[in-house]
C-alpha cells in the first residue's frame, strides 16, 4: 500500500477574513511533525533558522542548517526537518495569488530564483546584516497581521514584497560568485518547463513538447540547452528519474508499481535507465534513502 505523505493547505481564514501571508514559528509547527516529520505543501514557504542545527531537505536534496540559513521551498516538494535539533526559527509562507493578482503577473513569483519551476532552491546562509533587517520585517509582518482585519493586506503585500526581493538579490550573488548564473528565461523555456511538469509520466519524446510550443525539435533543444546547459531529452528523463526518486523514498510501491506510474514498457528497462542515471539499483536507493 502505498504511504500516505501529509499534505498541509493553507489556513486562509486564520485571521478571520480571508488572508493568503502569513509568518509563523518553528516552534509552534514542530508540534505536527513529531511523528511524521516528512511532509509537503500547497503554498510557497521561506525557512529561516534562528536557533539550533540540523538537517533539512527538499525533494531529497538535503543540508545541514544553523542560525543564519534560509531554505525555499515550492508546492508539492517533499519536505522534512529535524525538528530535535532546529529549535526555533520562521516560516514565511504565502499563496502565489496574493502576489500574481496584485501585480497582474502570473508568473511572478516563478521569476523568483529560488523559486525557479524547473529547480529545487539551494540553501543560503545571509550575511548578518541582511539577517537581522530580515528578522526584523518578519516581525513587522507579524504586527501588521493583527492590523489586518482593519487595514487591509497592501502593506503586508509591500512587506512581503521587499523580503522577496532582498532574498532575489542575495541569491543571485551567491550563484555569481559559485560561478552559477542563470540569464533570463524565454517563454519558450517557461512552457517547456509547464508542459514537462504537466505529462513528464506520459510523454518523453522531445517531439512532443516541441508540438506544444508550436516550434521544431531541433529548436527546442536549442534554446533549452543554451537557458538550462543540457538538452531537453535530458531535462525531460531527468524529471522522470526525479519522480522515479521521490516514489522510492517517500511511498511503499514496489519497484514494478514504480516503472508502470512512469510509463515504463518493462520493469527491467526502468531499472536499467534508473542504474544508468542514479549510479545504483531502486532498491539500493531506496534502501539509503527511505527514511
Amino acid at each position: 500500500m502505498e504511504k500516505v505523505i501529509p499534505r498541509y493547505t493553507f489556513y486562509k481564514n486564520k485571521y478571520g477574513s480571508e488572508l493568503l501571508v502569513d509568518v509563523v514559528e518553528l516552534g509552534d509547527i514542530k508540534k505536527f511533525l513529531k511523528t511524521t516529520p516528512v511532509h509537503t505543501l500547497t503554498y510557497y514557504d521561506i525557512t529561516f533558522i534562528t536557533e539550533g542545527a540540523g538537517s533539512f531537505s527538499i525533494d531529497n536534496q538535503f543540508h545541514k542548517v544553523c542560525p543564519g540559513d534560509v531554505i525555499f521551498s515550492k508546492p508539492g516538494e517533499i519536505r522534512s526537518w529535524d525538528n530535535n535539533h532546529i529549535i526555533n526559527g520562521y516560516a514565511l509562507i504565502f499563496e502565489e495569488e496574493f502576489l500574481s493578482s496584485f501585480f497582474k503577473d502570473d508568473l511572478f513569483v516563478q521569476h523568483l530564483c529560488y523559486f525557479d519551476p524547473g529547480k529545487t532552491a539551494a540553501k543560503i546562509h545571509l550575511p548578518e546584516l541582511l539577517y537581522e533587517r530580515i528578522l526584523r520585517q518578519l516581525c513587522s509582518i507579524k504586527e501588521e497581521i493583527d492590523l489586518f482585519s482593519r487595514h487591509g493586506d497592501h502593506v503586508l503585500r509591500a512587506q512581503l514584497y521587499e523580503i522577496l526581493m532582498l532574498l532575489d538579490r542575495i541569491y543571485k550573488e551567491v550563484g555569481m560568485k559559485a560561478g552559477i548564473t542563470k540569464e533570463g528565461r524565454s517563454l519558450h523555456i517557461n512552457n517547456f518547463i509547464y508542459w514537462v511538469n504537466q505529462s513528464f509520466k506520459e510523454h518523453r519524446a522531445v517531439g512532443y513538447y516541441a508540438d506544444k510550443l508550436c516550434i521544431t525539435p531541433n529548436y527546442l533543444n536549442e534554446v533549452v540547452m543554451g537557458s538550462m546547459q543540457v538538452s531537453a531529452k535530458q531535462y525531460i528523463y531527468n524529471k522522470v528519474m526525479g519522480e522515479g526518486k521521490r516514489m522510492l523514498a517517500y511511498t511503499n510501491l514496489t519497484v514494478s508499481e514504480i516503472a508502470s506510474q512512469l510509463n515504463y514498457d518493462t520493469v527491467s528497462y526502468f531499472i536499467r535507465s534508473f542504474r544508468s542515471h542514479v549510479g545504483q539499483t531502486p532498491l539500493a536507493y531506496r534502501k539509503a534513502h527511505k527514511p
